[in-house]
């Protein structure tokens, strides 16, 4: 049938396989739009580094501080007043910021991204304060959200440390695989 010859079932192995990567192409944006969630634009880096550098198949992403789209920051120090829940949507934001600079990374195309390998997380907060790794679930909950069971979940690290830049609760870097140019 004409449905059948659309989706490739009578063309060659390879031929096929291209069309199914064609047919699943925007699958995470897709995802994202399903989440609800808006992936803006990445911001230039504030110093002098750039925001990821690609070796390979390996992108590894700058740290990412919790910006929004209207240049507000989410500032404040875990277990001096400033909540878990505050400091989980803080890193739910870097991990979108991540996903941005991810987009970069692919040419837009974030079905390129083939694994999350890692999350490095900073977390602002007093020495009393021990719940790390529940404010960087935010961010590790996010990405598994977006890039699926398969794809998403990562090793990471999650420590304290006595102060960020611009007081801003948490800061993330990851490193992801992408697919072949």
């Amino acid at each position: 049938s004409n449905l059948i010859r659309a989706l490739g079932a009578h063309r060659p192995e390879g031929e096929r396989m291209q069309a199914s990567r064609v047919a699943l192409a925007g699958a995470v944006e897709a995802r994202l739009a399903q989440l609800g969630l808006r992936v803006p634009k990445s911001p230039a880096p504030a110093a002098n580094y750039v925001p990821w550098r690609r070796s390979g198949r390996t992108v590894f992403i700058s740290g990412q501080i919790p910006k929004a789209e209207d240049n507000s920051l989410l500032t404040g120090k875990l277990g001096a007043g400033y909540s878990l829940d505050e400091g989980k949507a803080a890193a739910r934001l870097c991990g979108v910021n991540l996903v941005s600079q991810m987009r970069e990374a692919c040419s837009g195309d974030l079905d390129k991204v083939t694994a999350v390998l890692k999350v490095e997380a900073f977390v602002n907060s007093t020495p009393e304060f021990t719940d790390h790794p529940q404010v960087v679930n935010g961010c590790s909950d996010l990405l598994v959200e977006v890039f699926g069971d398969k794809i998403g979940p990562h090793s990471r690290f999650a420590v304290g440390c006595s102060s960020l830049p611009l007081g801003v609760a948490v800061e993330i870097g990851a490193v992801v695989e992408i697919a072949e140019e």
